[in-house]
This record gives C-alpha cells, structure tokens and sequence, in this order.
C-alpha cells in the first residue's frame, strides 16, 4: 500500500487536527512522516527524514517528528537540539510506549494522535506558546516515496 493511502482522508484530518491542537500551547513544531520501508536503523532514517524536511531549522530548535515506516513496523520520535537540552534522556518513551500500544491494536491515526497531542502537552512546559508565535513547519502529514 502507498504511504499516502495508508491513513483514510478522515484519519489524516485526525491526525493534522492534532498536530494544530498541540501546537497551539507550545511554540514547539511537530512533523508526522510515513514511508512504507525503512532498511537501516530507524532513528537514524528519522534523523535524515528531520533534516530532509529541515525541521532542525526551526528558530528554538524544537522541532518533533513522529516517524513510520508502515511496511516494516518501525515506529520513532525524535526531538531537535533546544529540546534534547532540556529535557531529560528518556523524554519520549512514554509517549512512544502509548503510541505503539494503540499500533498493537490496529489504532494507527488514534496512536498518532494521542502521542502528537502528548508531545504537545510536553512541550509546553518548556516551550509554551507565545503570541508572536509563527507556525515555521507545515502540520500537513510527510510520505515518502510513492512505490508501485
């Protein structure tokens, strides 16, 4: 299945609505990409994915990215330079541990959403909203190549 069918059009709107309502309490930018493989390491396709989408770009440097490659079950969250700073070591495991036991039922969108709006909750606390704020990164789901 191609990257941009897995998700129903009432799924993504799912998980784009999340993304907006966690970004409305931090000045924190979240990024979902969805690829179908993923042969190497997952964090380190989710760094070249980060850097492709130039998230690090970012004026805080507090961008997140919810990584998944749907065909071989890798699933990652990786967090910019401000973030990781300040943060403790192990900040996403919880959330990723919510994330894949939505996934271990079948619930992608609901997994993806719940851990976006977790994320967001998060990231608050150290990154809270401003009213100056400019949404730097579009909140539009990322596909990797479309294969036939």
């Amino acid at each position: 299945m191609k990257p941009s069918r897995f998700f129903t059009q009432e799924q993504k709107k799912q998980i784009t609505d999340a993304i907006r309502d966690a970004e409305l309490n931090t000045s924190g930018e979240i990024r979902l990409h969805v690829e179908k493989r993923c042969r190497i390491n997952v964090l380190d396709r989710a760094a070249y994915i980060f850097s492709k989408l130039k998230m690090h770009k970012t004026e805080k440097r507090n961008g997140v990215l919810f990584y998944l490659a749907t065909d071989d079950r890798k699933f990652a969250i990786l967090g910019d330079a401000g973030i990781n700073a300040v943060t403790p070591e192990h900040f996403w495991d919880d959330i990723k541990a919510t994330v894949l036991d939505y996934f271990s039922q079948g619930s992608y969108a609901d997994g993806l959403a719940r851990g976006i709006r977790m994320a967001g909750e998060a990231l608050h606390e150290h990154f809270p909203y401003q009213s100056d704020d400019v949404n730097e990164l579009s909140n539009d789901i990322s596909f990797g190549k479309e294969e036939k």
